[in-house]
């Protein structure tokens, strides 16, 4: 039976040098280096990870389903064969064979017309920017995201910045350094859905660590998180959840999806995404 696997990337299966988690009594892992930017090393995931998706790869219906552009996305070569299907840009851009699907992103565009248009919240977060704040970019034409000090952010300025963005049916979700502003129709679940529709899968399996994954978590057959990240924080129930933090997390995560994928007669047929 075809399983597929959606899967976030950053703080999930990959992890930058700040996000390893490691400390100086550690036995360090060996890493992987899976990202170059700037010819400089970016992402990594451990050696023992790397042997997991390796084979889930070629088990399943692999889907890297992040927030990243198409762009930042292509830059990262995970072990294993390449996906046939990728979704980015919060499910704003769906990947056929490395390949951006125009049908799917104009159907996209056609669902987040209704919310606030994406110039009005980049106009506003900028507005609310200080030294606090690094960059302020918009993606794909379709969200905002902006780069902080998260140390110095200002009392109460993401809650006034989410309040007012509910206001306009954007939704808002802090993840390591950055901050990231979408619509709400805006969701990786809608895309996992179309993929395991065309994939033929019997089943869906995900993993996340953000509030942005939230909801791909929750239409899944079976899902599992990160013992750190957003929706660690807010204690977040109904998927698995790893022992360790950091890259060691992602080690746990490839090791459990690779499980159920070798025996899917543990994982239930029960998932919201039949529907």
């Amino acid at each position: 039976m075809t399983v597929a696997v959606c899967t976030d990337l950053d703080r999930t299966l990959i992890y930058s040098a700040n996000a390893l988690a490691l400390t100086e009594s550690d036995a360090p892992p060996r890493l992987l280096c899976v990202e170059l930017y700037q010819a400089r090393p970016l992402s990594y995931l451990t050696e023992e990870a790397a042997a997991d998706l390796e084979l889930l790869g070629r088990r399943a219906v692999l889907v890297p389903t992040t927030t990243r552009t198409p762009e930042q996305y292509l830059r990262v070569r995970l072990p294993g064969p390449p996906a046939r299907y990728a979704i980015c840009a919060n499910g704003g851009a769906l990947l056929v064979d490395g390949v951006e699907d125009t049908s799917w992103t104009a159907g996209v565009r056609k669902r987040v017309a209704d919310c606030a248009p994406v110039l009005e919240v980049f106009d506003r977060v900028s507005a609310a920017s200080g030294d606090f704040t690094k960059s302020v970019r918009i993606a794909a034409d379709l969200f905002v995201y902006t780069v902080v000090d998260r140390a110095a952010l200002p009392s109460g300025w993401l809650a006034e910045l989410t309040a007012w963005c509910a206001e306009r049916a954007w939704t808002v979700s802090l993840q390591g350094r950055k901050v990231y502003f979408l619509p709400v129709p805006l969701t990786k679940s809608a895309a996992a859905r179309e993929v395991a529709v065309r994939s033929g899968a019997a089943h869906l399996l995900a993993a996340g660590d953000s509030l942005l994954d939230a909801e791909l978590l929750a239409v899944a057959d079976a899902a599992i998180r990160p013992a750190h990240g957003e929706l660690h924080d807010t204690a977040h129930t109904g998927s698995a959840v790893t022992r360790a933090s950091g890259v060691r997390a992602g080690a746990e995560i490839t090791t459990w999806l690779l499980a159920r994928t070798l025996d899917p007669a543990f994982i239930p047929r029960t998932g919201p995404w039949r529907a």
